[in-house]
Formats: structure tokens, sequence, C-alpha cells
């Protein structure tokens, strides 16, 4: 004879709410197992003598809530097998946030076990009702537990359940707190649709933790929003926004734009984010990367609209990509430092190539450089793919020695008046100096970035000391300059 296992849901709390199916099943069956006695339905066994089992000291031994659900499940398939059959019973409707009916779902065929599931009214019906709204305006239900800011939907109708305490309502609130304003109203239901027990409180998201009450049978809801200053906070709707520029509805300017008109555009945002971040400016930082992110945005918009890739697209392949290229972190390899790391980074990088059909073997080392890169820049990353291989001296001496060298070449055709030598020599003279900045460990874009910033304050520090004189460049020699110039230098 098969075992089995029937599983009946007792409502959210409220005798009138079990159905009649339900109590019939729960008066029949010889051997009755309770999820937990901590339900207001309780009552209703020990009126009427229904004997049960409650796994309730499982919440006591067990170190988080996943532990007991699996305590749970394996104590039922061990017991059913010495029973043939009995009822287990769980608050609400079975199917319902309930972790323990699916584990027994996932399982009970694997052990040959039959498993019934009676339905029962779960706390989102007492939720409609007693918050009044109506889940096809959109709705969703969301676990405590698991909670994060990126499941959470403002212009849905939301839900957050298994608030069993203080501590729980407390993760809420911060996670919250990343989307909503402190001050935005969020509703507290407390056993909805129990008779002398239900409470429904609305207070503040930062007094969400500092409202007493909390226990099985409450929840969180937030009131579907149509505040714009919500609804402009997601990526979603950016690209809403994006995508009715390009629209035949949209701007005129935007619908014109191809990859090549705005390429530009996409250096020059880049630059000014960049100068943000050299500035360590935070609302310059704020503005400038909204920019970066909307040449992005367009350039996707366009491919989109000819059928090749989403925006959706180009994230899921940044996220799949650093995934795979941090098998440290995601995966089963270890990284002790930052160089084991990028060691990572380079072999999961050539083992992406082999994926494609690319043998890294037969690439150059100094491929995978952009040929667009700032020149500095360009070299730096040249001379590091060459050293690499072994490309380098071992020593920063001969590096040093190599930049005397190339100011010597640099001197003799200057001396001959050679333009284009002059100048082949002075790249080689700039590349020799990058090479000693990678031996420093000093990227040289950034060091001459912080040069130019240091050069124009000294030099506005002369221009001030000017017009503090009534003064013009005209009006003074570099002599003076000069002497302004070690004024500024002593400046903090």
């Amino acid at each position: 004879m098969q075992s089995t296992i029937t599983v009946v849901g007792l409502g959210s709390g409220d005798a009138d709410q079990l159905t009649l199916g339900a109590w019939r099943k729960l008066q029949e069956t010889e051997h009755r197992y309770v999820r937990t006695d901590k339900h207001p339905m309780m009552r209703l066994f020990a009126d009427h003598n229904l004997s049960y089992d409650t796994f309730d000291a499982f919440y006591e031994q067990m170190d988080s809530f996943p532990d007991v659900y699996e305590a749970i499940a394996n104590a039922l398939i061990e017991t059913v097998q010495a029973k043939q059959s009995l009822i287990y019973a769980v608050p609400g409707h079975p199917m319902v946030a309930e972790r323990t009916v699916q584990l027994l779902r996932e399982r009970c065929p694997q052990h040959g076990i039959s498993l019934h599931i009676l339905g029962g009214e779960s706390f989102l019906d007492q939720a409609f009702t007693r918050l009044g709204f109506d889940p096809i305006e959109g709705f969703q239900l969301l676990d405590a537990a698991g909670l994060k800011p990126s499941l959470v939907r403002t212009e849905l109708h939301t839900v957050i359940g298994q608030v069993y305490d203080t501590f729980t309502a407390s993760d809420v609130k911060l996670t919250l707190m990343e989307l909503l304003p402190d001050d935005h109203p969020v509703t507290i239901g407390h056993a909805l649709g129990v008779p002398g027990e239900e409470r429904i409180v609305t207070v503040p998201l930062y007094e969400l933790d500092r409202t007493p009450g909390y226990g099985n049978l409450s929840l969180i809801y937030l009131p579907r929003s149509t505040d714009d200053s919500l609804r402009n906070r997601s990526f979603e709707r950016l690209h809403e926004i994006v995508a009715i520029l390009r629209s035949p509805e949209g701007c005129p300017w935007d619908m014109e734009q191809t990859h090549r008109s705005i390429r530009k555009n996409f250096i020059e945002e880049t630059y000014e984010a960049i100068e943000a971040l050299d500035n360590d400016d935070p609302d310059g930082m704020r503005e400038e990367f909204g920019d970066v992110i909307l040449q992005v945005m367009l350039h996707s918009q366009m491919e989109e609209e000819t059928g090749t890739f989403s925006v959706y697209d180009v994230i899921q392949t940044l996220n799949e990509k650093l995934l795979f290229r941090h098998p440290h972190v995601f995966g089963d390899s270890a990284a002790g430092d930052a160089q084991e790391a990028l060691q990572n980074w380079e072999r999961m990088k050539a083992e992406e190539k082999r994926r494609k059909g690319i043998d890294p073997s037969n690439a150059s080392q100094l491929d995978g450089i952009p040929p667009d890169l700032p020149a500095l820049m360009k070299a730096y990353k040249i001379q590091k793919k060459a050293a690499k291989v072994g490309f380098d001296w071992d020593e920063i001496g001969p590096v040093l020695d190599k930049i005397q060298e190339e100011l010597l070449e640099l001197r003799e055709a200057i001396a001959d008046k050679d333009a284009d030598e002059q100048a082949s020599e002075l790249g080689d003279l700039l590349f020799a100096a990058v090479n000693a900045a990678r031996f420093i460990k000093a990227d040289p874009e950034e060091a001459l970035a912080r040069t130019n910033m240091k050069f124009k304050k000294r030099f506005s520090y002369i221009e001030e000391q000017l017009r503090i004189s009534g003064r013009t460049f005209d009006q003074t020699d570099l002599t003076e300059m000069d002497r302004f110039w070690e004024e500024a230098k002593r400046l903090p």
C-alpha cells in the first residue's frame, strides 16, 4: 500500500475560513501533524479534542528557517513510511509561502509517497479584503527573509510576508530605505481577519521596526505608487524614456542620430565623468555617470530597433562575463590576493576565446587593445602585454638609462632640425617614460592628469597675483612669473 501525506490549509486564523473538506479530513485522520501550534485555529483542535503533534521544537533546535523546513520535510517523510498515512496542517494555504510543502512536492515522488494538497484561505485573501486592494492592478508577494531592493517594484501593490519579529522588520526597513524616502508610509497588518486580534497600522518607514506586535501572522504592505520620483529610480523607466525619444512621437534630434553621429559624444561624456572623478566631486559623478549610461542606452536602443539586440542583452552578456571571469567568487577557484584574482580573470578570458573557436596561441600578444585609446594609455597597455611574456627588463635601472638615451637622440634630432625625426624621437622618449611609470606602478595617464591639474593650479596663482597688482602678462616677465610659480609650489 502506498504511503500518503495529505496537506491541509488551516486558513489565516478565523475558524469560519476553514474549508469543510479540510475539517472533515482533520477529524477522520488518525495521525495529525501541524507545522506550528502558534496559530489561532489550534483552539478549534482543543475544542474538539483533536490530538496532534507539532514541529515547534525544530524552531528552537535549528539555526535558520531553511534548516527548520528541511527537518520538518525529512521528519514527515520518515514518519509516513512507518504509519502509511498522515495529515499535515499548515497555516493559510499550503501553496502560499509554505516552504515545507514545496520540499514535500520535490521529495515525495522520490520515496514513492503520494502527496495530496487541500487548499485553504491564505493570508492573501484577507490582505486583499482587509487592506482593500485588487491584485489585478498589479501585485507582488515577497518573502521578508530574501528581500532585496531589486525585487521591489513600487508601481505594484506589494505584500511582504514572513515578518516574524522586530529583527526581520528592521531588515525589511533597511532594504526599503534603499528605494524609498525615510518617511514613506507603510502599512503593518497583524492577524488579518482574526476577530479580536487583527491590527492594522500605517507608519512612516523609519518607524517600521519601532512598532510592537510582530509575530507569525504579521505582514507589511506597500500600496502601489504613481509617484514619478520613485518610478524614475528604475532602469525600466530609463529604457522606456530612451525608446520614446527615439520613436516617431519622440525627439526629432534623437530620432536622426546614428552610431557614428554620436560616437564623439560617448568619448566626451566619458572624459567628463573622469574629470568628476579626478575632482572627487560626488554631485558631478552622479550627473556624468548618468550621461555615460545614456550613451549606452542610445546605442543599444538603435540596435533594438533593428532587432539585433537590446540593452537587456547587453546586461545579460555583462553579468555572464562577470560570473564567468570571477571563478574565485562565483565558482570553485580561490584567489588569496589581487594578483591571483587577475590571473583567474586572464585565464577565463582565454577560455572564453577558446569557446568562441579562437585559439589564443595563434593570436598576437598585443591583441585586444582598442585602437582608439589615447596614445599614452595605449603605450602603457602595449608594454604590460609585452611584459607578460618576458619582453621586459628585470629592474628599473636600464629603463631610466633608456630615457637618457632617447633624450640624447631627441637633442640630436633638434640640432639636425629634422622635424619628422624630432617627432619620432619625442615619441620614443614618451614611450620610454611610460615604461618607467609601469615599473613604479604608476598609471601614466593618471600621473600626467595630476601634473596637468598641478600646473593649472600654479598657473592660476600667477594670474591671481597679477590681478591683485592690477597688471597683465604684458606687464611682467619670466623672472617674476617664476617667482610666483615657486610661491605656488609652497602652497598646500
